[in-house]
């Protein structure tokens, strides 16, 4: 379960999430002091510790267009926040997937900022409204990926399974 701490609308770009100005800052140890750097006071939050891991950035479509800046990806994992969204953009999805970000497709899904949300065998559940969403689920390998923590983690897994030659 994670309390909704962050409501976004539409086309939310990855300027928004990350802007280009810091672009020359890509360690991941770096890149979560500048999420959502121009929204100050939840960037704000953010950097205070005023908001736990596990928190939900909820969004409706398209959220991450724009560049494929992997950083908006890196800043939001960071804090170890959960993004759930109508629709997600390609190259996010892909950057999110490959950093082991935590991230929900759910296309009809009603929250505000506050509200309780639970994962559960497909859906999502608003505590607080009392409502059950449906969700696109990632296909097994994708989702494989984001338990693993992210695609090098992943991979070296899958190597060490793997018999030597």
């Amino acid at each position: 379960m994670g309390k909704v701490v962050l409501k976004l609308g539409k086309d939310i770009s990855t300027d928004d999430i990350y802007p280009g100005r810091f672009m020359a800052t890509v360690l991941p140890t770096e890149t979560p002091q500048y999420c959502f750097f121009d929204r100050t006071e939840f960037n704000q939050k953010l950097k205070s510790k005023g908001i736990e891991p596990g928190g939900i950035i909820v969004a409706d479509e398209n959220f991450g267009c724009g560049s494929s800046r992997e950083q908006a990806a890196s800043t939001i994992r960071g804090h170890g926040l959960i993004v759930v969204a109508r629709g997600i953009a390609r190259i996010f999805m892909q950057n999110a997937i490959n950093l082991g970000l935590n991230l929900v497709v759910c296309p009809t899904l009603e929250a505000q900022e506050g509200d309780e949300l639970v994962f559960e065998s497909g859906e999502v559940i608003n505590k607080t409204s009392g409502r059950k969403f449906a969700t696109e689920p990632l296909p097994p390998a994708r989702q494989e990926i984001i338990d693993a923590g992210g695609l090098i983690p992943y991979t070296r897994r899958k190597l060490l399974e793997s018999p030597p030659r």
